[in-house]
């Protein structure tokens, strides 16, 4: 097996128990073998580190990674027009040639920005055949991700069932589930509509679907109106919620309902930079905060927004200071003497949070022996950098794609010197090009 020992960095592990520190880390096949001060290990493949920070991939809780050729098409959109100009209009233009495409690009993109794992909430695929596009540029790509199933929502049309109606498929998910069994890097998860999004009896059925096939069931709350108002707390009598169900946004559920769900397992997924941009609302960080909930973060959509998970940290924490600041001002009439959130915590919500919402805290989300070697290499000698005090505020506050040197998933080195070690990267961009020009043209003339 392929050892590799990195020397002499700035190790921020996230392991509470390991703390960080200047040292070493061997890497032996796909797991860290060993983190400490001074590691000898002279048969593997050195790497000078001096100067670097060493910290745990990056993991983005949610993205539609479908949406990667249509960069900026989306920038300027509220919610409202992002329903109808995306998922009832640009969205039914897609063939399963464009599906994987745009994955393959948007996860190479992700790996370039320092995440190793991706959580790609599908929702356009209309056929098999998209679903099976878009697995295949991910198992192509080389990064970790959960693939979690969704479905279309063009508008109605006459004779068939909309997509509020329509239960998720089974047989689809099952024969999906076949196909990645034993999969090294990409599992299976379910995008479904919830309450918010769909008929009682819709949402019901996902929620049993998601729990007899032990599978993770991450859903949209918030924007517009319900369509079940009272879907969740039916849901909730059902004994229907767990550490398997997964809630995107949730800007507008009450504290009472926050408060009823952190207690039973459930976690949140928040993409802060949309969220404000489309008009969702200001993000719940603090208001989970404050109930002892800790929640992970994603991009969204690269259709509107940068891919790095830097800015969404970034944002997220910003927001929130604002906001405790706005607060105390508004109850003591001065500024606060410290802030409440930090870039510590800040930087838990893009590694070992994402980590727990996927059920994968064990195996990846910290520098901790045994777990897998997903890790980031990053310059801290660049002049954004320089000099590095505190190297966890460096990372969520002064890094950029720029200083991204190098990216492991599972041992393999996906970049490194700042490049990335893929096939066709020149090809793959022309025929992302063309992707988004077929796909706006299309829509232009239907």
């Amino acid at each position: 097996m392929t050892r590799t020992l990195i020397r002499g960095a700035t190790l921020v592990t996230m392991d509470i128990a390991l703390g960080d520190f200047i040292g070493d880390l061997l890497i032996d096949g796909d797991r860290i073998a060993a983190i400490g001060p001074h590691i000898v290990a002279p048969d593997a493949e050195q790497i000078d580190a001096h100067g670097f920070i060493v910290a745990p991939g990056f993991i983005n809780a949610h993205m539609h990674t479908w949406q990667t050729a249509l960069r900026g098409v989306a920038a300027g959109w509220t919610l409202t027009e992002y329903f109808r100009q995306m998922h009832a209009g640009l969205a039914t233009r897609f063939t399963p040639e464009d599906i994987h495409i745009a994955t393959l690009a948007g996860a190479w993109n992700q790996l370039d920005c320092g995440t190793t794992t991706l959580v790609d909430w599908c929702h356009n695929n209309p056929t098999p055949a998209h679903s099976d596009a878009a697995l295949d540029a991910l198992e192509q790509s080389g990064i970790r991700a959960a693939f979690l199933h969704g479905s279309p929502k063009p508008d109605p049309t006459p004779g068939v069932a909309p997509f509020w109606e329509t239960p998720h498929p089974r047989v689809e998910v099952e024969r999906l589930a076949r196909r990645l069994q034993g999969s090294a890097l990409v599992s299976l998860g379910l995008a479904i509509l919830g309450p918010h999004y769909s008929t009682m009896e819709v949402a019901r059925h996902d929620f049993a679907l998601a729990c007899e096939l032990g599978l993770l069931a991450s859903m949209h709350q918030g924007g517009g109106a319900a369509r079940t108002p009272d879907g969740w707390e039916q849901l909730e009598a059902a004994g229907l919620l767990g550490p398997h169900i997964n809630i995107v946004h949730g800007n507008n559920l009450t504290d009472s309902q926050l408060a009823r769900f952190v207690d039973t397992g459930v976690s949140f997924s928040l993409t802060p930079e949309n969220e404000l941009t489309q008009g969702h609302g200001f993000p719940i960080t603090g208001r989970l905060r404050r109930l002892g909930a800790t929640p992970s973060l994603g991009v969204d959509l690269e259709s509107g927004l940068s891919g790095e998970m830097f800015m969404a940290a970034r944002v997220a924490l910003g927001v929130q200071r604002a906001l405790d600041h706005a607060a105390y001002r508004a109850e003591h009439g001065e500024i606060a003497a410290s802030h409440q959130a930090s870039c510590r915590e800040a930087l838990e919500w893009i590694t070992m949070a994402g980590a727990r919402m996927l059920g994968m805290a064990h195996w990846i989300g910290s520098l901790t022996p045994g777990k897998q070697a997903d890790l980031v290499l990053i310059d801290a000698r660049r002049l954004n950098m320089m000099p590095l005090h505190d190297p966890v505020s460096a990372i969520v506050m002064q890094a950029s794609l720029a200083n991204i040197d190098s990216v492991f998933v599972a041992g393999v080195p996906r970049k490194r010197h700042g490049s990335l070690l893929v096939d066709g990267l020149p090809a793959t961009l022309e025929l992302l090009r063309a992707s988004g020009e077929r796909l706006l043209h299309r829509h232009a003339n239907a």
